[in-house]
């Protein structure tokens, strides 16, 4: 009997787990999956307080040594992706594949700002709006403007789909924490393959501001642009 590889999937701040639902299926077969929802993000583990990207990494690699692993394929997004290179930075990866990660940035910066700055709005927005919600996103045209900045094509989430993206956003208790955060990739070698896959229409982290960052800081990295998908 073939053990699967092992494969953890890593969603992005203000996520939980359910992002990966249509992903999942297409690579259980194929993989081991383990798809946690980190710390202080719906349904995930309650918020300690003081939350950073170095905890939530920790957090992972308690949850490889729980399962005996040492190492195994990591995919993440947003801030999973960034996630998903410390790891890599700590020996934890058998291979990274990072869409669009967050990080790439300089804490304080216009390139840092502008994507914390537009989750925050995001959430207040979608506080603001969750009553009427389950309603609202019935509608796919709604649907696609009021997600506009996660993905290019939210009208082909089904309502039940986009009402949990919204839950989420609204119910991250560690958003404050982690969108407040001083921390950074910082130059990384990697011991594994690495892909930094950014989306073509990323409004959160464009690439031709923080998909140049990126690949200035882990220049051996194979980059590529997903074309016509939003960030998320």
């Amino acid at each position: 009997m073939t053990t699967k590889p092992p494969l953890v999937l890593l969603h992005g701040v203000t996520n939980s787990a359910r992002i990966w639902d249509d992903v999942v299926p297409l690579l259980d077969e194929t993989f081991e999956l383990l798809v946690p929802t980190a710390a202080g993000h719906r349904g995930g583990p309650p918020d300690p307080g003081g939350l950073t990207i170095a905890r939530l990494v920790d957090d992972v690699e308690t949850l490889l040594d729980d399962h005996g692993l040492h190492q195994a394929h990591l995919a993440g997004n947003s801030m999973g992706g960034w996630m998903a290179l410390e790891l890599a930075r700590r020996g934890r990866a058998l291979s990274v594949c990072a869409l669009s990660p967050a990080g790439c940035w300089s804490p304080g910066a216009d390139d840092e700002t502008h994507a914390t700055g537009a989750i925050r709005r995001g959430r207040r927005v979608a506080a603001a709006a969750l009553p009427v919600a389950p309603v609202a996103l019935r509608s796919g045209r709604i649907r696609r403007i009021a997600l506009r900045d996660a993905a290019e094509r939210a009208d082909r989430l089904t309502p039940a789909q986009a009402l949990g993206v919204v839950r989420d956003l609204v119910g991250c208790s560690a958003a404050t924490d982690l969108l407040g955060t001083t921390e950074q990739v910082a130059p990384l070698t990697p011991s594994c393959p690495v892909t930094l896959a950014w989306a073509e229409r990323d409004r959160i982290f464009p690439p031709a501001v923080n998909g140049v960052t990126a690949q200035r800081l882990v220049p051996d990295a194979t980059y590529l642009e997903v074309p016509a998908v939003g960030h998320v």
